[in-house]
């Protein structure tokens, strides 16, 4: 379950970072040049997805996770962080 719900947290954190990235609020480092702020923005995601598995297996590991839950939790996350990257919903402010 902690596997599932990273995935989604992990998406999710990739397009707030997309989203806080248009508007100037937030700009990631660039880790190759060519590719530009893409290439720190999916490293930052990357990052995070880790680190959440970690911590949520590490909070999870000797109890019962309602499995229904956590799909729809995860779902919406990945649903809202794929939508966030799509170009015209940053027009949206």
């Amino acid at each position: 379950m902690a596997a599932f719900l990273s995935s989604g947290i992990g998406t999710f954190a990739m397009g707030a970072m997309v989203l806080l990235n248009e508007p100037g609020l937030f700009a990631a480092p660039s880790r190759y040049a060519p590719a530009g702020g893409l290439t720190g923005r999916t490293t930052l995601a990357t990052i995070v997805w880790p680190i959440a598995w970690g911590t949520l297996h590490h909070r999870w590991r000797s109890g019962e996770i309602a499995p229904g839950r956590v799909y729809a939790v995860t779902l919406a996350l990945v649903a809202l962080g794929v939508f966030a990257t799509f170009p015209p919903v940053w027009g949206l402010r």
